[in-house]
């Protein structure tokens, strides 16, 4: 098998005009940090959350009240 260089040979044109096409190839640069939720977003969030909470905490009816020991108990038929 021939070297490196002795196997290829270089062709030039002798007229005409020699032409060089440039490929468009990818340019890789550094990728960004980007935040998976916006500010605007996180706020509305929160917004929501307490607005549910306000609205869970307004259906929820009152405690009754405990009977207490001092109460007269009903009285069993003779």
């Amino acid at each position: 098998m021939p070297d490196g260089k002795a196997a290829l040979q270089e062709v030039l044109p002798k007229r005409g005009q020699l032409s060089v096409e440039d490929t468009a190839s990818l340019v890789l640069c550094k990728p960004k940090v980007l935040p998976l939720k916006s500010v605007a977003l996180e706020k509305l969030e929160a917004l929501q959350r307490a607005a549910l909470e306000a609205a869970a905490a307004a259906r929820q009816p009152e405690e009754p009240p405990q009977p207490s020991e001092e109460a007269p108990q009903p009285q069993p038929r003779p």
